[in-house]
């Protein structure tokens, strides 16, 4: 299987983690999404990463529904099956990929919008996004099962994104994630290849 990926994307870091953590090998593809290259426009009309191909040329995309389907190939190893579990790992997992959204707003503005036309109430409001669900984490953090799955990648993708894009801006208020992400390649080691990255 082919995945079209970006080396900073905090959603294909998740996916590699997951990939990794199921087995599952993959032939990694970076591709620069800004220049919109026609093999991942081809697969994915959104042109967005992660995309996955499978090995029939199937694509499949965005980052939960490859992951959704990893677990169903591995024989559930990313996903609990039950109801209690299943709950709180997808939960995770919506509350960190909807702080990735908010955050990357903020990247986006500053990124594509001149400086003159920034709007800092929309990158307010994004940035207040990213870190109520930092908040929710925070709190969450403690209650973490032993055994990894989908919500321990998906929180480590954010958390990894954020220490690139916003290092020193989230840390001291979120301490118990500060520390669980910094103590999170000691329990997966592939992390340090893996997280998002320059």
């Amino acid at each position: 299987m082919r995945l079209f990926y970006s080396p900073t994307s905090p959603f294909a870091a998740k996916v590699r983690m997951a990939a990794r953590h199921c087995d599952i090998d993959l032939d990694c593809v970076s591709v620069d999404t800004v220049s919109e290259p026609a093999e991942l426009l081809t697969a994915n009309p959104l042109g967005k990463v992660p995309t996955l191909l499978l090995n029939d040329g199937t694509p499949v995309y965005d980052s939960r529904v490859i992951c959704e389907y990893f677990d169903r190939i591995s024989g559930n190893l990313l996903i609990p099956q039950g109801d209690a579990e299943w709950l709180r790992a997808r939960k995770v997992e919506a509350t960190s990929d909807g702080g990735v959204d908010g955050a990357i707003l903020v990247v986006y503005e500053k990124r594509f919008r001149p400086e003159e036309i920034h709007h800092k109430p929309w990158t307010d409001r994004q940035w207040g996004k990213a870190i109520r669900a930092l908040d929710a984490l925070e709190s969450e953090v403690g209650r973490f099962p032993e055994t990894l799955d989908i919500g321990h990648f998906a929180v480590a993708g954010f958390l990894g994104w954020l220490s690139l894009r916003f290092a020193g801006q989230w840390e001291v208020e979120h301490p118990k994630l500060a520390a669980w992400i910094k103590a999170f390649p000691e329990r997966y080691p592939r992390f340090a290849d893996l997280m998002p990255k320059v």
